[in-house]
């Protein structure tokens, strides 16, 4: 009887073990086919444009074959979820979608830290979570991380690679999706290439721009502007022990890439695929217009950064669909736009919104809505497939890059506003609440950037140094009035880490030799745990800002107008201070209202076309005039 059993239970066995194999070898054709499905469908382009920038088909075989080769070494669990949306490609156009971006060691430590923290990153109603730059740089000479070293090694104080795959995995088990910062433009003089190119290795000088006199350099000088006149002038830097000149866009550190090179572009291109593959979602492609370099020409948004950023769309939708390309252009949204690419020839999914940002802030000193309800009308007449990332305040400064030819139809010249809004952000001005500080000031043009937290720029920082309750209601009030509008906009808000809290401007970098020069460090301060504990607690200030935010946060999720594909436009309020946008969706209708004034204000709406309810307060509005208190606003809905 034992025999009989055993070998019952030995062919039962032998049965399971046939049936996996014939399951896993299903699973590994169904994988055959997925990945040739998807390189068949972009082969014939990918080529084309390859061999129309570089003429070079071995160069080309060999891409090829390394973009399989990321396939087949892309996790079952990352396969999976780029199935998935693929099948569902608005996955990151819904009402759920909202952002936060921060430094990790100032978030949390290291990725384990932050990865203890993803609780906390839930219950600020967060799904989409921006690494500030992570991979190694050189110590003192990393630009804020933005000077990459090796782009396959974590910096060493952060963490590991497996730890970074560790967090992706934890985050997608929670449904965050974690965004990183890939920087194409250039890399630090200390990577492996530059170290090499250095030594005039001309197999590694070729993938820079190096020449042995100024000739070229001063023509490249003559029509190509300058970043950073102040601290990193000219666009060149002399290397005196390799005799050579290296061209250095940004700062002397910073080598630019010669994408002209084939070599180049392939071996960057297999480092955004081996990142993609540590679990990325979100590719942050640094400085975008910059990547192509050509003589007589300022070097900016040339047709080949086009063909770059779309052979890089379609490497991407063919080893990993799931990914999402999100474009730092610096411009007008309708500048922006090229960069999307089209329908049939998409580039990136995502860009910022920046000019809006610096115009949301001239907003608040001038207390007049007029230039940023333009620009709002700009936006509103692009495509809906176009996603913007709207935020209020971000990592870096803020240039004052508004639209000066209205402006000047309004007596406002470029060089005394600019002037105006730095003296007000500043709060040198005596309507201003405002504290920060200016970056890369300079004299002669009497140019400069700005630098503070959004709390700061409200004056909740005002208000708890001099104890002032009723200025601090009111700092409050502004700062929930600013996230209101900003969730209003259309597209994906993006906090910066500390917003949530109402935290302020943190001055202890002047302390610190390697971040004293840099005013930027004045908002990058470490998230202060301690206040986050009183999120809780309605009579604080962090749980004032906290419980608001998060109520306007869950408004947004449940109501569908605030999909990305939803009609928005402006409306007309009757006052130069307040601000009236609209957005419509499948039969349902909001209106939102925000005062930029510190005075009650009145509103006055000529299509209020039946009753409305407030979204925040569950009152019902029918009068076409709606007083509007001090930073006030509302979220209309009609019923």
């Amino acid at each position: 009887m034992k025999k009989t059993t055993k070998s019952k239970a030995s062919v039962h066995s032998k049965k399971e073990e046939t049936e996996k194999k014939q399951s896993d070898s299903e699973k590994i054709i169904g994988i055959e086919e997925t990945y040739r499905k998807r390189f068949d469908r972009h082969c014939d382009e990918l080529r084309w444009l390859y061999m129309e920038l570089y003429d070079n088909s071995s160069m080309f075989a060999e891409l090829c074959d390394n973009l399989e080769r990321f396939y087949y070494e892309r996790n079952i669990a990352l396969k999976k979820l780029d199935l998935n949306r693929e099948s569902s490609q608005d996955w990151y156009k819904q009402n759920d979608m909202l952002g936060m971006m921060f430094y990790i060691d100032n978030f949390a430590g290291n990725m384990k830290g932050v990865k203890s923290r993803l609780d906390y990153i839930e219950q600020c109603n967060v799904n989409y979570i921006h690494l500030m730059p992570f991979l190694e740089t050189p110590k003192g000479r990393s630009d804020g991380g933005y000077a990459v070293s090796d782009f396959r090694k974590v910096q060493e104080q952060l963490g590991s690679m497996e730890d970074l795959e560790e967090l992706t995995t934890a985050c997608h088990e929670k449904g965050i999706n974690v965004c990183m910062d890939f920087v194409m433009n250039h890399t630090s003089e200390d990577h492996e290439w530059a170290k090499r190119a250095r030594q005039r290795d001309g197999e590694y000088m070729s993938r820079y721009f190096f020449y042995d006199n100024d000739t070229i350099p001063k023509q490249y000088e003559r029509t190509v502007p300058q970043v950073f006149p102040t601290t990193a002038p000219g666009n060149f830097t002399w290397l005196p022990d390799a005799g050579h000149f290296v061209m250095t866009t940004f700062y002397p550190y910073q080598w630019d890439l010669n994408y002209k090179n084939p070599r180049v572009f392939n071996e960057m291109m297999y480092n955004f695929l081996y990142l993609a593959n540590r679990g990325i979602d979100i590719v942050r492609i640094d400085a975008v217009p910059y990547i192509w370099k050509e003589l007589n020409t300022p070097c900016r948004n040339l047709p080949q950064v086009h063909t770059i950023v779309r052979m890089m769309r379609m490497i991407s939708e063919i080893v990993c669909p799931g990914i999402l390309l999100l474009g730092e252009v610096v411009m007008e949204p309708e500048k922006v736009v090229p960069y999307f690419g089209t329908v049939e020839k998409a580039e990136c999914h995502m860009l910022y919104n920046v000019t809006t940002m610096a115009t949301t802030w001239h907003t608040v000193a001038t207390r007049n809505v007029s230039l940023l309800k333009q620009q709002l009308d700009i936006v509103n007449t692009l495509p809906k497939e176009y996603v913007f990332l709207n935020y209020l305040r971000c990592h870096d400064d803020i240039g004052w890059g508004l639209d000066y030819k209205t402006l000047m139809t309004q007596g406002m010249g470029e060089r005394s506003h600019k002037q105006y809004l730095n003296d007000y952000f500043q709060g040198y001005t005596e309507k201003s609440t405002s504290r920060g500080e200016l970056y890369n000031a300079d004299p002669v043009t009497g140019d400069a950037r700005f630098c503070g937290t959004t709390a700061s720029m409200c004056g909740v920082e005002k208000a708890g140094f001099e104890q002032d309750d009723a200025a601090m209601e009111q700092a409050v009030q502004m700062d929930v009035m600013l996230h209101a509008y900003m969730f209003m906009q259309s597209g994906i808000p993006v906090l910066y880490s500390g917003d949530e809290i109402g935290q302020v401007n943190d001055y202890t970098y002047k302390d610190d030799p390697e971040k004293a020069a840099d005013s930027r460090y004045i908002h990058r301060g470490k998230m202060n745990w301690t206040l986050a504990e009183k999120r809780a607690d309605s009579h604080t200030v962090e749980g004032k800002i906290f419980q608001r935010l998060s109520q306007l946060e869950q408004i947004r999720k449940k109501e569908n107008v605030f999909v990305s594909q939803a009609d928005t436009w402006t409306v007309a309020t009757g006052d130069a201070s307040v601000l009236g946008m609209g957005r419509y969706f499948e039969g349902e209708k909001v209106i939102g209202l925000f005062n930029f004034s510190e005075f009650d204000k009145t509103a006055y709406l000529q299509d209020m076309d039946g009753i409305y309810v407030d979204l925040i307060s569950k009152k019902e509005v029918s009068s076409s005039e709606i007083g509007i208190p001090a930073y006030g606003f509302y979220y209309l809905k009609k019923k």
